[in-house]
């Protein structure tokens, strides 16, 4: 018998405006569409991180949430470079880049919805 693989993943988030979110994923993160389906999803990527968001204006919204809003932590390369693209496309940054204790250089951020992604690379 074939043993089982994960070959990837997709992080589902309910947003409050989809046609607002996708904008904000495309011009400010630099994804791109992989696929819409006209009646609230959305399925966007950017190399090998793929979010589908679901429109849900009535849900509650991550902010609420507070410290569970986190929903990703996005292993990079050039982590820095990453870190100025975003903070010159004006995304909300909840840290600098910064050597952990566990050995990752990370970062964070804030989507207009208020998920918050955290981005790390192995420290050199």
């Amino acid at each position: 018998m074939a043993t089982p693989r994960i070959t990837a993943t997709r992080h589902v988030l309910a947003v409050k405006d989809l046609a607002r979110s996708v904008e904000f994923y495309k011009t400010k993160l630099g994804f791109a569409t992989h696929w819409e389906d006209g009646i609230g999803w959305h399925q966007l990527y950017r190399d090998n991180f793929v979010v589908m968001l679901g429109e849900c204006a009535d849900d509650q919204s991550a902010f609420e949430t507070r410290n569970h809003s986190y929903f990703a932590y996005v292993d990079v390369q050039h982590i820095d470079a990453l870190y100025a693209e975003f903070n010159n496309n004006k995304v909300e940054m909840l840290s600098k880049p910064e050597n952990k204790p566990w050995g990752q250089r990370e970062f964070g951020i804030r989507t207009i919805d208020g998920h918050r992604i955290m981005f790390g690379q192995p420290v050199l």
